[in-house]
């Protein structure tokens, strides 16, 4: 296990290096967001509904790959990284593992895999409640590795979407409703640090 973790980081090093610039000619987005979002993006969100970062370092190491595909881009590199991505229209990866997130528990509720969403979730039963009309009930938890869990970590995501969202009638609609809810909505726990142009 360690071995293959050893290779995983240095995977991600390499990955991190070959974004600096040594191995690329041309820096236009027509070019560096395809080489990154096909190749490297999927190593960095492979299973992520089955593992949870717990600790602050490693969602900014993560996230740091992506700073540095966003920063080689020609023209971006004095932008502030949240400016690169609405320039990008890209969410960062955090936003994009709660999005994955949410899209599961979709299905699990709504959507293909509904049976075994019963057995995964409890629903709440009471008549009034704000926002969306499928809240979930939130158990309590002593230790803070078991919130991480997926079906712990993802409740209080799905009971602040809004009833248009959480009503669409497939996923396809669902995360088109979610994407521009989330492009809008500046949710504070799921944006990265702020980054200046000379950091890494």
């Amino acid at each position: 296990m360690k071995a293959k973790g050893a290779a995983r980081n240095r995977g991600i090093m390499q990955i991190s290096l070959w974004l600096r610039g040594w191995c690329i000619t041309s820096r236009g987005k027509e070019v560096i967001i395809p080489l990154y979002s096909l190749p490297v993006r999927p190593h960095l969100e492979y299973c992520v509904q089955f593992w949870s970062l717990l600790y602050k370092k490693d969602v900014d190491t993560l996230e740091r790959v992506q700073r540095r595909a966003t920063k080689v881009i020609k023209g971006l590199g004095s932008l502030w990284y949240e400016e690169r991505l609405r320039e990008l229209d890209l969410f960062s990866l955090e936003k994009r593992r709660v999005r994955g997130d949410l899209s599961t528990v979709f299905q699990y509720l709504k959507g293909g895999y509904k049976e075994d969403g019963d057995c995964l979730f409890t629903r709440s039963h009471r008549e009034k409640t704000r926002g969306n009309s499928s809240k979930l009930l939130q158990g309590r938890f002593r230790l803070d590795t078991r919130g991480q869990l997926f079906t712990m970590r993802t409740i209080s995501y799905w009971n602040n979407l809004l009833r248009e969202v959480v009503d669409s009638p497939t996923l396809d609609t669902f995360e088109i409703e979610l994407d521009r809810m989330l492009g809008h909505l500046v949710w504070t726990m799921l944006l990265p640090r702020k980054v200046g142009p000379d950091d890494p």
